[in-house]
């Protein structure tokens, strides 16, 4: 199997992808609830990467020393509630621009991916990349101001000190290098369904997710 050809689906997996604080997380999460389907939160991975960097206190921008890193990534270290700070978000971000990065990490993702009874993966390629044939896909999106709010919230809760301005930049430059890098850029696949959350409550969020994937399964089980 090459990075760039994925072996076919034979499962039923959905793709969550988004941006930042959109959402994606907590609709996957309800949605593997929903289907009784293990979820696999892919960012956690390159904070974990990110993570590894700093600790070493490596440069982010070493793409060397950002792949070495990634080789030695595995699932226990994404219990980590550290990777949910701030800080390893930022980490990510950078270090995901990396193209061997993204290689390195790829086959952790189709492996859970491929897992048997299926799987839901959230991320920023899962549906253009990690499995682009993939039955059920949605790209959960919502407004800055509003992504910045609920990240604000959320960092806020755990005790973290950051100003609603800061985190709004923050959103702003991880969508801009998001969408601008070279490997994988985020973007909504050609067959995904869109999700604005701007205006919903979680519980509504998750409602349509769940309608959305319900019709895709349905689909895909009489194809």
């Amino acid at each position: 199997m090459s990075q760039h050809d994925p072996e076919p689906l034979t499962t039923f997996v959905v793709a969550v992808d988004g941006p930042a604080a959109s959402g994606k997380g907590t609709i996957a999460k309800q949605l593997g609830e929903a289907f009784d389907l293990p979820v696999l939160d892919t960012g956690l991975l390159y904070r974990c990467v990110g993570m590894a960097m700093l600790q070493a206190r490596e440069n982010l921008d070493d793409h060397e020393a950002a792949t070495a890193a990634a080789a030695l990534i595995t699932a226990d270290q994404l219990e980590n509630p550290d990777l949910r700070t701030r800080k390893a978000g930022e980490a990510a971000s950078r270090v995901a621009v990396h193209p061997r990065v993204r290689g390195a990490l790829w086959d952790f993702q189709r492996t859970f991916a491929r897992q048997d009874g299926g799987a839901i993966l959230d991320g920023r390629d899962i549906g253009t990349v990690i499995v682009p044939d993939a039955p059920a896909k949605l790209f959960v999106t919502a407004r800055p101001e509003v992504r910045a709010e609920r990240r604000w919230k959320q960092l806020k809760a755990a005790g973290e000190r950051v100003s609603l301005k800061t985190v709004l930049a923050d959103i702003r430059r991880r969508d801009e290098r998001d969408g601008e890098r070279e490997a994988a850029p985020m973007r909504p696949a050609p067959d995904a369904t869109l999700l604005d959350t701007s205006e919903m409550s979680i519980s509504q969020a998750a409602d349509a997710a769940r309608r959305i994937v319900e019709a895709a399964r349905a689909r895909w089980m009489s194809s």
